[in-house]
């Protein structure tokens, strides 16, 4: 690891951007083309060979496509350019919406033949809600069947007349003409003179001054546009649009120049809303861009790297960084010591001196790092943290248990360190059913976390689709009685127990009344008799799982004053129970979970029709931004197992869901049939 890094940087000498988009656009083939023509790297690397700076882990050669976001730095007119290239599958749009609160600008990149795919419009959605300058890329501008006019056509129609061209193709497309510096010239699209009075009026638009100027003289120098571009950036009110083929090099060095140029310094972008407290009390603070204040850094990402362990990928925000340095995390009241800083170019690592504000750096070893921590050297910045993003709950399920004996510790240790790492994955031990569930974003984000188990963590693990925690209850008023005798040559056993049930309403649970007048059921014996009771509720009678929702009434009984024993009453209380319960018209209960579906509203019909069969029911539908629409409903637990792939089928992958439990409800005939039916066989076993 060289350690030939500068100290902390100038903060105006400073860029930070992630280029997000769908998978397919070419985010990190760009990357590639970016740092070659920066002269960071000698070759363009290969995606299918793994040999990219930022696809760099073997599971992401496998896939072909970017698992994990990456961060990267290049050097250009003496500015340091850092970049992050992040995944486009929405199963892992936990990483890419990480990444983004770790710049001031997120480049979009869109593939010229696929024009806009959903990832991109949530993606300009998502830049837009964190305030972040944002610039559209349009990549693969030499396919042959692009056309280009059209999608920038799409582009504006879509987003908004202030997304305007930076720069346009030229010569088929071989090489492109700036449109912004340049008042006149040629391009595919035609005269670049409309484009450049296009961004020019834009621009001025934001400031009086350069209005009136621009009205009296009939145009403005660009170069004097600094601080009305930087103004009309940060406030949305220009979305500047690029062109560029990183397969064959036209537009590189001109998005580098724009990046350099043009987009923000860490002072010049809309600042991160730090909170300070919680909830309602909360109180809004923007960090200051100082490198000499109290330290504020934020951790955008952990993983783990094969040499050094624990690895938290960090934005400085305020103060500097430097070796030795002792800082809190969060509210933790023990310091730890700052060791190694790091520069990171994918997987490689080099030493730094320090780290100021808009810089991005690694820090290593320090278990006490987590996703979303604050670091700060100031005890008025415990309680300091950054303004929650919207980040998809995790819903698609998978049921986890060791392959070995004895691992089921590490197991759960090792499933929750990775759920520190990552905000879209959750994971939860349900007791009806004895089952660890790992919930992620899809099928492929739980494929990449089982892998992980097994290749980094040494960990085999078996799956299984969870089982359905479902319940059973009672639907009308029953008695029984049971005698436990039991004869063995000394001391026997007698407890005779006589006992009603009745049902209560849905929710209520269990209550257990004694009303044993007399002495029959001496009182030391009262709660051995509960514990059989409870026993039989806990392992269900006619499918399996728990009763609920029932009043169990003991009335009477009978005892001997020698045999009788705990032990039989807790026989006796058990069987009682359970002859009861099968005389009180049983049922299956399944839990229905609330659901809330955000989609394109194009997609309405589809996810409404494919709710209703699942036996689900719509509630109400609330028109959101942007052509989105939400949609409230019902459904039971156990059609909604594969939703999230289903759900990206009918969207595209655009929709996102939530769910909650609502409450329990009497499964159908024709599954109550199979479910008593699968349990009696299992008995028979």
């Amino acid at each position: 690891m060289p350690a030939n890094t500068p100290a902390a940087l100038p903060i105006e000498s400073l860029r930070a951007v992630a280029l997000v988009g769908p998978a397919g656009a070419g985010k990190t083939s760009l990357c590639e083309a970016l740092l070659q023509a920066s002269g960071a790297i000698g070759a363009v690397g290969s995606i299918e060979r793994g040999s990219t700076v930022s696809d760099h882990d073997p599971l992401e050669a496998q896939a072909q496509h970017s698992l994990q976001s990456s961060v990267m730095h290049l050097a250009h007119d003496g500015c340091r350019v850092q970049l992050i290239d992040t995944p486009g599958s929405i199963d892992f749009l936990g990483q890419t919406l990480a990444a983004l609160e770790a710049v001031d600008t997120a480049i979009v990149v869109l593939n010229a033949a696929a024009g806009i795919e959903p990832m991109a419009q949530r993606m300009m959605d998502h830049a837009a809600e964190r305030q972040l300058d944002r610039l559209i890329v349009v990549n693969r501008i030499d396919t042959p069947d692009a056309d280009l006019p059209a999608l920038l056509a799409d582009i504006q129609a879509t987003f908004g007349k202030t997304c305007l061209p930076l720069n346009l193709p030229d010569a088929g497309a071989s090489q492109v003409v700036d449109c912004f510096y340049n008042r006149d010239g040629h391009s595919d699209f035609g005269a670049v003179a409309d484009a450049h009075r296009a961004l020019v009026e834009q621009v001025v638009e934001v400031d009086g001054d350069f209005v009136e100027r621009y009205l009296n003289d009939g145009d403005v120098d660009a170069s004097e546009l600094h601080a009305p571009l930087e103004q009309a950036l940060r406030e949305g009110h220009l979305v500047p649009v690029c062109f560029v083929s990183a397969r064959s090099g036209a537009g590189v060095k001109a998005l580098l120049d724009v990046i350099v140029r043009l987009l923000p310094n860490p002072t010049e972008g809309n600042p991160p809303e730090f909170l300070n407290g919680e909830g309602a009390a909360a109180q809004p603070v923007h960090a200051t861009p100082d490198p000499a204040a109290h330290v504020l850094a934020h951790v955008f990402k952990v993983s783990v790297d094969p040499y050094i362990g624990k690895l938290a990928s960090v934005r400085v925000h305020q103060g500097t960084l430097r070796p030795g340095a002792q800082l809190y995390v969060g509210d933790a009241r023990k310091p730890f010591r700052l060791g190694h800083l790091y520069l990171q170019q994918g997987k490689a690592l080099s030493d730094l001196a320090a780290a100021g504000p808009g810089e991005l750096c690694a820090i290593g070893k320090v278990e006490e790092l987590h996703f979303d921590a604050v670091l700060h050297d100031a005890a008025e910045d415990a309680r300091m943290h950054l303004k929650p993003a919207a980040f998809p709950q995790p819903a698609h399920g998978v049921a986890i248990r060791p392959a070995r004996r004895g691992d089921e510790q590490r197991v759960w240790e090792t499933l929750a360190k990775l759920v520190s790492e990552d905000p879209c994955l959750r994971i939860e031990h349900v007791a009806v059913t004895n089952e660890t569930i790992v919930y992620g974003l899809g099928e492929q984000h739980l494929r990449v976390l089982l892998a992980r188990l097994r290749d980094t963590y040494k960990l085999d693990v078996q799956t299984q689709p969870p089982r359905v925690a479902y319940r059973e209850s009672i639907t009308a008023p029953a008695a029984a009685q049971y005698r436990h005798k039991k004869q063995s040559g000394g001391a026997g056993q007698f407890g005779e127990v006589h006992l009603r049930v009745e049902p209560l309403p849905r929710g209520a649970g269990f209550e257990f009344v004694d009303q044993v007048k007399g002495g029959t059921i001496p009182g030391q014996f009262m709660p051995a008799v509960e514990k059989g009771v409870r026993e039989a509720l806990a392992e269900g009678v006619i499918a399996g799982y728990p009763v609920e929702d029932l009043r169990v009434i003991v009335h009477d009984g009978k005892h001997h004053p020698v045999d009788s024993k705990e032990i039989a009453f807790v026989t006796a209380g058990k069987k009682a129970a359970r002859a009861a319960i099968r005389d009180a018209h049983p049922v299956v209960l399944e839990p229905i979970a609330r659901i809330q579906i955000t989609a394109p509203d194009s997609a309405t019909g589809a996810i409404t029709g494919d709710l209703s069969s699942r036996r689900g029911m719509v509630s109400g539908t609330d028109s959101g931004k942007l052509g989105t629409l939400t949609v409230t409903g019902q459904a039971p637990v156990a059609e909604l197992a594969d939703y999230q792939n289903r759900l990206n089928a009918l969207t595209g992958g655009q929709g996102s869901y939530a769910l909650a439990l609502s409450h329990y409800e009497v499964v159908p005939p024709h599954l109550q049939t199979q479910l008593t039916s699968a349990h009696t066989v299992a008995d028979d076993d």
